[in-house]
Formats: C-alpha cells, structure tokens, sequence
C-alpha cells in the first residue's frame, strides 16, 4: 500500500491494441453469487476510465508477465466487473475461465483468521492468552541475539511467551522460510517446516527453533497462521479444514474453496509458473519455498492455514462480501460486527518498526498496518493510495490480491498463477489505482 502507485499513459495505448486478443470476458455476475451485474455509472464509476484498468490487465497478459487472469469488482453488492484474460494453461491453450481454480497461498490467513475469530466470540481464547495456552510446547521458547565466531546461532530465552494477539499480527518472533537470508529462515528451510507431515509436526519442529525477536518487539511475516490451524484444531477437536468447511466455507455457498481439488475438480486447476532466472520467462513452477509442488488431487496431511487453500474468483468473493458486510452475507451470520471490526484495527505498537510486509518491501507506520490477519489502511492518502479509510487486505505468494474498502463499499479480486507475482509493476496497486480513479462519483 506505501508504494509509489503510477502507470504511464503509454501503457494504456499499447494495452489497448491488445485487448481482444488477451481474451477479455466482463461484466457478469460471479457463478453461485447472488450478486447482480450492474452498469458501472449506476454505482459511481466512468466506463471510459474503467477501460483502463481492463486495458492494463490485459497488457499485463499480452506481455507474458503471467498465463491468465481473472478480476472482479464488487460495489454495493453488484458486479461493476468480472474479467477473465489469457490462458489458465500455455502448454494445453486452455482459455482462463470463471469458474478457474486458483492456488491463493497467503490469501489463505484472512480465512484462518475468521475461524479464530469464531471461536474468539465463542469466549474459548482471549487475545493476550499466551499462545502456550493451547501449545505447551513453546513453553521454553529461545530467542536469536546474533552469531558466535563459528556462525552457530547464539540464543536467550524468550521473555514471555507470544500472545494470542501477536501470532494473529506477525510480532511473535517467529519465522517462516519463504526466504533464506536470516539465520532463523535457513533453520525452517533446513528442517523443512513447511513440509511438515502435519501440523503437529510442524508444530513440534517450531518449537525447537529460536525466535528472531523477542515477543512484540519487531514485526516478520511468518509462520504463525499455520500455528493458528492447529490451536483451532485444538480447541474445536475438530480438524481444520473441517472446521473451515463447517463455519466457513459451506455457510458462505464457497463450494470451490479448499485445502484440495479431488480428482473431479483437478482440470480447473490453472497452471502454476515462476520466473526463469536465466531468462525472466515464465516456466512452469517446480519448486515451492524448497518443497516439491502438492498434489491438489488429494487430500494433504498438513492443512496449512497460512497457505494451503485453492478458491474461485467468486468463491473469494463472497468471503469479502461477508466482511464488507460485518460479518454477514445472505442471510448468513458468521461474525458480528464487532468481531470484523476487531480484525481490521491496526494492533502493531507505534514503537514496531517494521521493515517488509512479506510481498512489497514496504514499512507500516500511521497510514498502514496490520489487524488480525490483515493489513489494515489507517490513512489512505499518507499512504499514497485512492482507496478507501479502514481498506483490509492480503495478496498471495502467486500473486493473487484482494482489498476490501468498507468506506466505498467495494471490494476487487485478482487472481493469478506466478510465484513471486508480475514483476516490475505490482498488479495490486495498479488495479487499484485504476479502479479508484474510474470512481468519479462515490456518493453513488
């Protein structure tokens, strides 16, 4: 959200002479939503300008920088646009479709938070719990001061244990993986945490490795949403991905979203690629964060809270129609008010200074933080942004996005297959840059 968002005008009269062939459909309500399309005026945004944002996407496809892709724009509970560009598959030419299936990766913790928040109104967890309240193994936690001479970690022991309110925020002090560059990242790489059997494997693994901070003091994208599955686990006796299916997925109508596909479901799966580092192409991904890709056919034995979900574009959107809702969505309570509220309230201390978000590089200060599994907008203009006040958001490791903007009363879905996103401009802020400047008239 801090970053620079600009886009050139030579990018829209490029863009737009490759519009038809990037295989543009829009314009119509998502499958299994009870979400009505809607003329774009009729809610406030210019048509002419929201062919730019169309116009962008579309040449971030033309360009090779991803397969496919597919939008959606929600405002006052009607589609303003569904768009589809590309192919889900360049080996077999198959069209992106609406109905794609979709790895969301991290897109995953705002789902998992949810189900913690369910159980929170159920009064089975209060926030400065520690987090040894339901696993005691992280009762003789080590924190990293440095390296010795040899290079081995040097440790204390943690001074408290984390709270329940800093594994849902990143400031527990734990670490993750997804890079190698810190000591503790190596340590879960090597040991392969996140390809732990189960969570409480991955559990007990965690509990041997130091953490980077001491509790509440600093700020580090981590594992600790996966932590947040097991404790579900614990405290429903039920496993996660049944509780999500049971709280969460089968009230929401989200028939498309779960920690696998089966083989029924396995040909809507869209082609995952990376980055070639030799030559910035895009191949077909092979290698996850030192792991072998999973088997979406099956069921997993690790159902990773922080990453392991497949979804729809609709399917995703009717979770952030729930929250733009405060917590409702169709008749259908899964929050109060109060609880979404709760998760869209920056909690990182003015004193954290935080160096990465985990995708942008960017420092959260006063115009942007981070709730209970999202980040949260304070200040949208300090923020450089045209988003709305109190904006909750999330992206994921293929660069998929979404922000749900309650003073606008909208929310967007992006989906893509790349691991590492586009490159270069981030599709994020782009779409929502150009989605916002296309909002001429929010009193609508």
């Amino acid at each position: 959200m801090t970053r620079r968002f600009q886009l050139l005008a030579s990018v829209f009269i490029a863009a737009s002479l490759s519009f038809a062939s990037a295989g543009v459909e829009a314009k119509s309500a998502p499958k299994g939503s009870a979400a009505a399309s809607v003329a774009p005026e009729a809610v406030g945004f210019d048509s002419a300008r929201l062919q730019k944002l169309d116009a962008a996407m579309a040449k971030v496809v033309a360009d090779g920088r991803v397969s496919g892709m597919t939008t959606l724009l929600v405002r006052h509970g009607k589609v303003v646009e569904f768009a589809t560009y590309g192919k889900s598959d360049l080996a077999k030419g198959t069209a992106t479709k609406k109905d794609d299936i979709f790895r969301i990766y991290s897109m995953s913790k705002p789902l998992t938070g949810v189900a913690m928040m369910i159980l929170f109104e159920e009064g089975k967890w209060k926030l400065d719990d520690p987090v040894t309240k339901f696993i005691p193994e992280f009762k003789d936690l080590k924190v990293m001061t440095g390296l010795d001479e040899k290079g081995n970690i040097v440790t204390v022991p943690a001074a408290r244990a984390p709270t329940m309110r800093e594994i849902m925020s990143h400031t527990a002090g734990f670490g993750y993986g997804l890079g190698d560059k810190h000591p503790v990242d190596k340590l879960f790489r090597e040991r392969r945490v996140l390809g732990s059997a189960n969570l409480k494997e991955l559990v007990t693994k965690v509990a041997d490795i130091p953490l980077m901070f001491q509790p509440g003091t600093n700020w580090s994208y981590s594992v600790s949403v996966d932590l947040q599955g097991y404790i579900v686990e614990k405290i429903s006796g039920q496993k996660f991905g049944d509780f999500l299916a049971d709280r969460v997925f089968k009230p929401l109508k989200m028939g498309d979203t779960a920690f696998y596909t089966g083989p029924q479901k396995a040909s809507r799966l869209a082609a995952l690629y990376m980055t070639d580092p030799k030559t910035y192409k895009m191949v077909s991904a092979n290698d996850l964060f030192g792991n072998s890709p999973p088997d979406y056919t099956k069921a997993p034995t690790l159902e990773s809270g922080g990453g392991g979900l497949v979804s729809t574009t609709a399917d995703y959107g009717r979770f952030a129609q729930m929250i733009l809702n405060k917590g409702e969505l169709d008749g259908v309570r899964i929050l109060s008010p109060a609880a979404v509220e709760l998760m869209g309230t920056n909690v990182i201390p003015q004193s954290v200074l935080v160096n990465t978000n985990g995708t942008s590089g960017s420092r959260f200060n006063d115009a942007v933080g981070f709730g209970l599994d999202f980040m949260v907008v304070n200040d949208p203009r300090k923020a450089g942004s045209l988003g709305g006040k109190g904006e909750m958001s999330w992206g994921g490791a293929a660069g998929t996005w979404f922000w749900i903007d309650p003073t606008n009363d909208l929310y967007f879905v992006g989906m893509v297959q790349r691991l590492g996103g586009t490159g270069g401009e981030d599709l994020g802020t782009q779409a929502r840059t150009l989605t916002y400047q296309a909002l001429t008239h929010p009193e609508k």
